[in-house]
């Protein structure tokens, strides 16, 4: 059955207990906080295993030894049948199927609709019915008051994509009651608005230089996670092209102007610094999952070993 991804992340007391999540859409921030949500909902009620596997085929059912469950994170649609679902059930573990849209999933979905012990959870950029829905329970849950012209300006002024909007409100959050006035918000919206994106053009620059962008537009928890999931981004456009053509067919519109500079960052790539480039994804996620968030100190770290394998 289909499932509203913002009833999972904004709901902390939704009960999970579903045999299958298959999160899918083009908003990967969103994807990211949905597949982390339902993680950290199981590890809050159990004590379970994540286990990494490509595809469902990759699958052993096997029992732990410390854990009362597995949660088993599949990076491809391969191999999904209704049969196969049919020989999953039979197991205890709970499986999370992360997939960006594409017209080769339709059947797969369906397959999932149907299934009664299923999620299908489709996230997309949000809509204005959505933004709202983000920011009443924002104000619901933090006691928070806002004037009516200043509510529908920050409506207007929320960003689309869910990791940028959960930004603005976190920092908003950090502001005493009094301060939250319209100089305010709009000095929130300013800062937002230059893109911790753009820290990621900064990558073929020197050391002093990156660190000094980083640290001018990186300030709290909440940005370095943001940052993160930017430079995941452009890291897994690089690791799924398996030619310049086709990625320059991934690269977004609005990054036209990047696109030369994004060009030649990808030409630096081998298979084996794609398989680098996606061992440091994977570490830096199970810090992630680990630590609920990260460091600012490592953060830059990070970053700084991206360029690391680029120019080596």
């Amino acid at each position: 059955m289909r499932f509203d991804p913002l009833n999972i992340v904004l709901n902390t007391k939704i009960k999970l207990e579903k045999k299958f999540y298959f999160i899918s859409g083009n908003e990967i921030s969103l994807i990211e906080k949905v597949k982390s949500t339902v993680v950290n909902n199981y590890k809050s009620n159990d004590r379970v295993a994540i286990i990494n596997i490509n595809e469902i085929g990759d699958y052993r059912n096997e029992t732990g030894f410390f854990e009362n469950k597995k949660i088993i994170l599949v990076k491809n649609h391969k191999g999904i049948s209704e049969e196969s679902l049919k020989y999953l059930h039979l197991t205890n573990d709970v499986f999370i199927f992360v997939q960006e849209s594409s017209q080769k999933i339709k059947k797969i979905k369906n397959i999932f609709i149907k299934d009664n012990d299923s999620y299908l959870i489709d996230c997309y950029e949000l809509d204005r019915k959505s933004k709202l829905k983000v920011l009443n329970h924002f104000l619901d849950t933090t006691g928070h008051k806002l004037g009516e012209d200043l509510y529908w300006f920050l409506v207007d002024k929320l960003d689309n994509k869910y990791v940028l909007l959960e930004s603005v409100l976190n920092k908003i959050c950090e502001l005493d009651k009094s301060e939250i006035n319209p100089t305010n918000i709009r000095k929130i919206l300013t800062i937002d608005d230059t893109g911790k994106e753009k820290i990621f053009f900064s990558l073929l620059k020197k050391n002093r230089e990156i660190i000094r962008v980083y640290r001018e537009k990186i300030l709290t928890s909440s940005d370095v996670n943001e940052f993160y999931f930017s430079c995941k981004y452009f890291c897994q456009l690089i690791i799924e092209a398996k030619n310049l053509d086709e990625y320059n067919k991934k690269i977004p519109l609005y990054l036209f102007r990047e696109k030369n500079f994004l060009a030649n960052v990808y030409k630096n790539y081998n298979a084996k610094k794609k398989k680098s480039l996606l061992r440091l994804l994977s570490s830096t996620e199970k810090t992630l999952r680990k630590e609920s968030g990260l460091s600012l100190v490592f953060g830059l770290r990070f970053f700084l070993n991206i360029k690391k394998i680029t120019i080596s």
